[in-house]
């Protein structure tokens, strides 16, 4: 089988490190996601993921999982709604979360895209958009869609500087007022030992944007409901979790606590900006 070049920027070479974790996970005896397409493009895709170790790739799963539960609960409250993710990635969550109904937008920069589309294929329902989160032009393809939205940024603003964040949070309060928006944010103890982190050891790309307390983010126009650790997801999805996962985060935090808790899912909902 030929297998699929790979032609990434330097943060988007990052969108490789989940899409492992979840083929990982996928060969597990007890998985967390059981992603068996995300196994399969790492078949088809030229690259040495063997470079990649260490905990961050079973977190990345754990992180799916958190996410995944908060928009399995949006489409079981609104299934005709419109879940858009900000920089997709290789991400699969549209065919495994679709109920049938849902409209799904996945987007990212062209390179990304390009990639996307030759290993993802768009389905029913499901555009994808070749646009970076710090444009605005992509709003209208959006909103003609129909609300209500969920948009999911899952391991993207972390590399954007705080100003960049900060006006996309903006720009998609004035657009989209009282929609849900879901991001992780991590904390300095986190930002601070990137270097130690095997997996950054493989790529050049390093986080930027350090938040300690997702709660301060409020006067920026955002609304916070839930800000989660791997020691802490919704309760349902813990359930699914194997044991190592479901009672060794717990004691890891209770052990470590900054190394867990640096490290946050959060679910706002976005409130247009004071003028």
């Amino acid at each position: 089988m030929t297998k699929e070049p790979v032609g990434l920027g330097t943060v988007q070479e990052t969108l490789l490190i989940p899409l492992y974790g979840r083929a990982l996970d996928a060969r597990a005896r007890h998985p967390v996601l059981g992603d068996a397409e995300a196994r399969r493009m790492v078949d088809r895709i030229d690259y040495d993921f063997a470079k990649f170790r260490g905990p961050s790739l079973g977190g990345s799963v754990l992180r799916t999982a958190i996410f995944d539960g908060w928009v399995r609960r949006f489409l079981a409250e609104h299934p005709d709604g419109t879940v858009v993710e900000l920089g997709a990635g290789l991400t699969t969550r549209s065919r495994r979360l679709d109920n049938g109904r849902a409209r799904w937008f996945d987007l990212d920069l062209p390179d990304t895209v390009e990639l996307r589309r030759r290993l993802l294929p768009d389905a029913e329902r499901t555009e994808t958009l070749a646009a970076s989160v710090l444009d605005t032009d992509w709003f209208e393809r959006v909103a003609a869609a129909g609300g209500p939205y969920f948009f999911v940024s899952e391991a993207v603003l972390l590399y954007l500087g705080e100003d960049e964040v900060r006006g996309v949070v903006a720009a998609l309060g004035r657009r989209f007022p009282g929609s849900a928006l879901a991001f992780d944010t991590g904390g300095g103890t986190m930002m601070r030992h990137q270097d130690r982190n095997p997996v950054f050891k493989a790529v050049d790309a390093r986080m930027t944007w350090t938040c300690d307390d997702p709660r301060s983010l409020e006067g920026w126009g955002l609304r916070l409901h839930e800000s989660r650790t791997f020691a802490t997801p919704q309760p349902d999805v813990g359930r699914g979790w194997p044991w190592r996962h479901r009672y060794g985060m717990p004691l890891l935090a209770r052990l470590a606590p900054p190394v867990v808790n640096s490290y946050r899912m959060n679910l706002f909902t976005l409130e247009e900006p004071a003028r």
